[in-house]
């Protein structure tokens, strides 16, 4: 069974969610603050986290940030605030999704099962079992879900690596904004720029030796983003 945290200082909104996902078969974990659900985090096995943005004590930004340290399980953050700002900053600190107050709590469901999906799977895209793909010094390894550059391990977010796999099996392919978000999302991309924008940067800043001159991820201005095709000689 999947657990799901679900932190929020508004208990009636917990307890919403709570009824929703348990009847989908989640079991559900309650915090009230980032503080309680740091330490849920150590001491439960958890799969997903909603997370409010403003907290006592510890906000959802704070929380989430500190998670990030330690843990790539997919995190949906809430929040009463719909400006696109504000979006980019949940996305900027490690959240996989973001969901505004108020909600539809069956839109909330199937975003929490989209996550899973590529939490456990890490990706639906069709894959070989074992199948190892590789650019110049990064490799990504889709049966361990391990990515590695010069050796060196490599720690992706589930999206982060979702679109990582999309371009390295396909190297020197230019896929545009909206390619990438309706291949990993499986939604329309109506408003996706800043979203994979985001995500490709973070990715950048993970794989590149200098990201502001990228040998790997690379942008095709007016179009899109490709991964180069890089021999072993280069």
């Amino acid at each position: 069974m999947m657990n799901i945290l679900v932190c929020d200082d508004d208990k009636e909104i917990v307890e919403a969610i709570e009824i929703y996902l348990m009847q989908e078969g989640y079991h559900i974990l309650k915090a009230y603050d980032g503080i309680q659900a740091l330490e849920l985090l150590k001491k439960n096995e958890v799969h997903l986290l909603i997370i409010d943005v403003m907290m006592p004590r510890l906000d959802g930004i704070r929380a989430t940030l500190k998670i990030r340290e330690e843990s790539s399980i997919p995190i949906i953050i809430l929040s009463a605030k719909s400006e696109d700002t504000d979006k980019i900053l949940g996305l900027n600190i490690g959240a996989d999704d973001y969901v505004t107050k108020p909600f539809n709590p069956l839109e909330l469901v199937a975003r929490v099962k989209s996550q899973l999906r590529r939490y456990t799977k890490l990706g639906n895209l069709p894959s070989e079992s074992g199948k190892v793909y590789r650019t110049g010094g990064l490799e990504v390894d889709d049966d361990r879900k391990e990515v590695t550059v010069d050796g060196e391990p490599v720690k992706l977010t589930p999206m982060e690596y979702n679109i990582l796999l999309l371009l390295i099996r396909n190297q020197g392919k230019v896929f545009s904004i909206n390619q990438i978000y309706e291949s990993i999302w499986n939604e329309d991309a109506y408003g996706a720029e800043n979203t994979v924008a985001v995500h490709i940067r973070h990715i950048r800043e993970k794989i590149e030796i200098n990201p502001k001159e990228p040998r790997y991820l690379k942008v095709v201005w007016g179009i899109g983003y490709k991964l180069e095709k890089i021999s072993d000689a280069d």
